[in-house]
């Protein structure tokens, strides 16, 4: 078992109002999952993703990342977790717009104080994989949305994650280019053994997983794998 989140809640205040963005969701994912999860606007979908991803932290609860409790960790050793153990994809790609393909791919490790010279054989070699060998050095405006979203997945590979964490990462896309960074993943997960969860609106996409989890109103509604 690689994640394990037990008895979930998170509220928010708004003014006199308490809102209820996940009402005790407990589940668990092994590794080399490919795990969907849907759900309407305001459903608590993409909380649930923030949680598991350290980005946002529970009222009450536990997340569980291969026996480390994240909801024990001071914010800097979060940050740090969330730095080396974890990848994110993004919608809007979140590359930072100075900076080449390459560098961008390494990002996570220089931040760990590692030197761009002891990382860049695997970032070059992780975008040459990715397809992006004549692109190393182009910065994001020089690169496609495609090939942006193949950058960020990169970066996500760089620091051999514990599990990666896509929110929407189709969304910005052509379908065409959207089908092609799904497969992408789903090639990750079958071939390299990888652990992908991602949230989408786009039933589509959700059919490259290997499980679908629904959640509606804060609270997992469905949750099968497929055959």
């Amino acid at each position: 078992m690689l994640l394990e989140i037990s008895e979930l809640k998170k509220t928010y205040t708004q003014g006199n109002q308490t809102i209820e963005a996940l009402k005790g969701v407990s589940l668990t994912i092994d590794r080399g999952e490919f795990v969907a999860i849907m759900g309407p606007s305001g459903s608590g979908k993409s909380t649930l993703l923030h949680l598991i991803g350290g980005l946002d932290r529970a009222t009450s609860g536990k997340v569980l990342i291969n026996q480390q409790n994240l909801t024990l960790l001071s914010d800097p050793e979060l940050s740090r977790f969330r730095r080396l153990k974890l990848g994110f994809i993004f919608q809007f790609f979140n590359l930072l717009p100075t900076l080449t393909a390459l560098e961008n791919t390494a990002l996570p490790l220089l931040l760990d104080d590692q030197k761009l010279s002891q990382v860049e054989p695997r970032a070059k070699a992780l975008l040459e994989q990715l397809g992006l060998k004549g692109r190393l050095d182009h910065t994001p405006d020089q690169l496609s949305g495609g090939e942006m979203q193949r950058v960020a997945i990169a970066r996500a590979l760089v620091s051999d994650p514990l599990l990666i964490l896509a929110d929407e990462p189709t969304g910005n896309l052509d379908s065409k280019t959207g089908l092609a960074i799904l497969e992408l993943l789903s090639k990750m997960v079958r071939d390299q053994g990888h652990t992908v969860i991602m949230v989408t609106h786009d039933p589509k996409a959700a059919e490259h997983g290997t499980r679908l989890i629904k959640i509606r109103d804060g609270a997992v509604e469905e949750d099968r794998r497929r055959a």
